[in-house]
C-alpha cells in the first residue's frame, strides 16, 4: 500500500480590511475627516451673496460726532475698526494705526448688504511715487456715514 500524502495548496490572500474591524473603522473615520475638511475649505471661499450696494458719505473731521472723534483719538495709535450709531445714522470707522510718514490715503473698496451682515471693505494706499510726504508720523483713518442697519457689521 502506497500512501501518498495529499498536499493541499491553499492560497492565502490577506484581506486587510476584512481581518481587522478596527482598521476598517479607522479608515472610514479618516476618509470622513478629510472630506469634512475639504468641504469646509470650499465653503470658506464662497463669497457672501450681495443683496445691494449701500450709499454712504465719507466724512471730514468737522462732521464727525464729538463722542466718536474722542474714541478715534484714543485708538488711533494702533489699527482699529469700530461702528458708532446715533438715532438714525451708522458711522463705520477703520483706522490704520501709526504710519511713519504722511501722504497716505484710504479708499472704500466696497460697502454692501447681505442677508446676514453689512460688509465694509477699505484699503490703505501709501504715498504716491515721486511725492515728498511729511516726515512726521501720521494716523490715517476713514469715517463713513450711512443709514442705520440691523445686520452685523463685517470689516474686511
Amino acid at each position: 500500500m502506497n500512501i501518498t500524502p495529499r498536499i493541499r495548496f491553499r492560497t492565502t490572500q490577506k484581506h486587510f480590511f476584512r481581518n481587522s474591524p478596527a482598521i476598517t473603522l479607522l479608515a472610514i473615520i479618516t476618509i470622513a475627516l478629510v472630506l469634512a475638511l475639504l468641504s469646509g475649505c470650499m465653503a470658506a471661499k464662497q463669497e457672501p451673496k450681495k443683496l445691494k450696494d449701500i450709499d454712504y458719505t465719507i466724512l471730514e473731521n468737522r462732521d464727525i460726532p464729538e463722542k466718536l472723534m474722542e474714541t478715534i483719538e484714543q485708538k488711533k495709535g494702533a489699527e482699529f475698526k469700530l461702528s458708532f450709531e446715533t438715532d438714525q445714522d451708522l458711522y463705520l470707522v477703520h483706522g490704520y494705526g501709526e504710519q511713519e510718514t504722511g501722504g497716505y490715503s484710504i479708499v472704500v473698496r466696497d460697502l454692501y448688504l447681505t442677508e446676514n451682515a453689512l460688509y465694509f471693505d477699505t484699503e490703505l494706499l501709501g504715498p504716491k511715487n515721486g511725492s515728498d510726504p511729511p516726515k512726521k508720523p501720521s494716523y490715517p483713518y476713514i469715517v463713513v456715514k450711512t443709514k442705520k442697519y440691523k445686520q452685523n457689521i463685517v470689516f474686511e
